[in-house]
């Protein structure tokens, strides 16, 4: 059966300067160079003439990638890209590059990476490199049974980072694994990853990584007055769904309100319920968790880190299922802030469920709130599948948002968040209707229903995730599922000044 957690240890990372000896590079599975098209192979590189001619096959352009083999047997891997190559062009032909290295030594265990240039082209030339090789070391979960005879897959073990002295090599580990983490939780089939099974694997990681767990089951909930989240779960055949708040504390931090807030939608199979989708709408809806385990994957890489920031993780876990009980156009329900919701369309069940997770996560007061969610078609038809959408209460945010998804690679576009949308969502007998029966600009409408949810005095940011699948790949993820959020994330919090408030 299926493990519910990767039993993949993560890559060993080692910083050497100058170049691999000839005897080192006897002893590597793959040497992967990643250059400026203005440069060229170092002539101290053993077998140098082979680097050479590999390189003089043609005028090099952004993008290009070429393989050949040393005599030793180790393949020699060359990449270009413009000397001013954005962080997302880097990790893209980085991923290309690890593609077709592993395309000919499917059995590499060891590896060495280095980006000659200039200093600046060197540290992000590696740290694209080290992210490709994370992520196409990785095998997303799979129940094939082997072929009789045929070799066990091997897994990339080592990096040499060759010039990477200045990297910060945790970090750079803790990120890989933290994506591939979100990707593995993703992927995983309905009939894995249910409720309760989800549940087992956050107690399971809580402990592993010194996190505190609170479950709030169904009754507790119902207590809570979260009506609009009790309206998704009421059509599950069984009473597991509920939301888990998980809390990381750095040493010294154990009162007092959270830096912030990370909250995933974790649906984990969206059928679309009584608006039922159409079959190739709902073939790939176990992925409409991939919020949750962004926002969990964010929040463990922070506590491997031992970053100096609080954080809490509110992940709402539940199906959106078909059934006798499941909740119906033109319902009115209250959620946990006492808000009244008109049911419009049961298929726009993420945002019903963020609302009440969103209302217990602004409870603890936190210094900023981020969301992720699988939320609208409507963002993928306006971006494609390669950017996601971010959405702020705090235009003087907007900056850093921007800046994170250029300085990570996952690029966002910040998308407007005025008031008069307000007007496609009145209600007639309530509050607020749960979305427009049109779908036009349904990511904007999405993003003002989720407001009401979030304190005025609380900063606030949405990412509706159009990236976290992408036929392909996307930059330096092989995998259709593509943990689009994690880099992100730990860029934002990490590396980024937000106004205060």
């Amino acid at each position: 059966m299926l493990s519910l957690l990767p039993d993949f240890g993560g890559l060993k990372l080692r910083a050497l300067e100058g170049l691999p000896a000839a005897q080192a590079v006897a002893g590597l599975d793959a040497v992967v160079v990643l250059l400026p098209i203005d440069g060229q192979p170092d002539r101290r590189l053993p077998d140098a003439a082979r680097w050479r001619t590999l390189h003089a096959q043609a005028s090099p352009r952004p993008g290009d990638v070429r393989c050949t083999v040393l005599a030793s047997g180790c393949t020699a891997t060359l990449g270009y890209c413009r000397p001013d190559a954005s962080t997302f062009q880097l990790l893209t032909v980085a991923g290309q590059m690890l593609r077709q290295t592993l395309a000919l030594s499917p059995q590499a265990q060891r590896i060495a990476v280095l980006a000659p240039g200039t200093a600046a082209h060197r540290g992000r030339g590696l740290e694209a490199l080290l992210a490709a090789t994370g992520a196409h070391a990785f095998s997303l979960p799979s129940a094939k049974a082997g072929k009789p005879g045929a070799k066990t897959p091997k897994h990339l073990e080592r990096v040499e980072v060759y010039g990477g002295s200045g990297l910060d090599l945790r970090r750079s580990g803790a990120v890989a694994d933290a994506g591939n983490l979100a990707r593995h939780l993703t992927a995983l089939p309905p009939n894995v990853l249910d409720a309760r099974a989800y549940r087992r694997a956050l107690a399971t990681l809580a402990r592993r990584h010194g996190l505190t767990l609170r479950w709030y089951g169904e009754a507790a909930l119902k207590k809570l007055g979260a009506g609009a989240f009790l309206a998704v779960s009421r059509g599950n055949a069984s009473r597991d769904a509920g939301i888990a708040h998980l809390s990381y504390r750095p040493r010294g931090r154990r009162a007092g309100p959270p830096d912030v807030a990370l909250v995933g939608k974790g649906i984990l199979f969206d059928t679309g319920g009584t608006n039922l989708k159409p079959h190739r709408s709902m073939l790939d809806m176990h992925t409409d968790m991939a919020g949750s385990a962004v926002a969990l994957s964010s929040l463990i890489a922070l506590a491997r880190l031992k970053a100096p920031v609080a954080a809490d993780a509110w992940l709402a876990i539940t199906e959106n299922a078909i059934g006798p009980k499941a909740y119906r156009p033109q319902e009115v329900v209250r959620a946990a802030n006492g808000t009244t919701i008109q049911v419009i369309h049961s298929d726009a069940e993420g945002r019903m469920v963020l609302a009440d997770t969103l209302t217990l996560a602004a409870r603890t007061e936190p210094g900023l709130i981020v969301d992720y969610a699988t939320l609208t078609g409507a963002c993928v038809y306006a971006l494609t599948e390669r950017m996601s959408g971010v959405f702020t209460n705090r235009e003087s945010y907007v900056p850093a948002l921007v800046a994170a998804g250029q300085d990570s690679g996952e690029r966002v576009w910040h998308f407007p968040l005025y008031e008069d949308f307000d007007s496609d969502i009145e209600s007639s007998n309530a509050d607020v209707a749960q979305c427009a029966v049109e779908g036009k600009g349904d990511h904007i409408l999405a993003a003002r229903f989720l407001k009401r949810f979030v304190p005025d005095a609380t900063p606030w940011v949405h990412l509706d995730l159009s990236s976290a699948t992408r036929r392909g790949g996307l930059a330096h993820v092989p995998s259709e599922i593509t943990g689009f959020g994690v880099r992100y994330t730990l860029s934002l919090l990490l590396d980024q000044e937000l106004p205060k408030k």
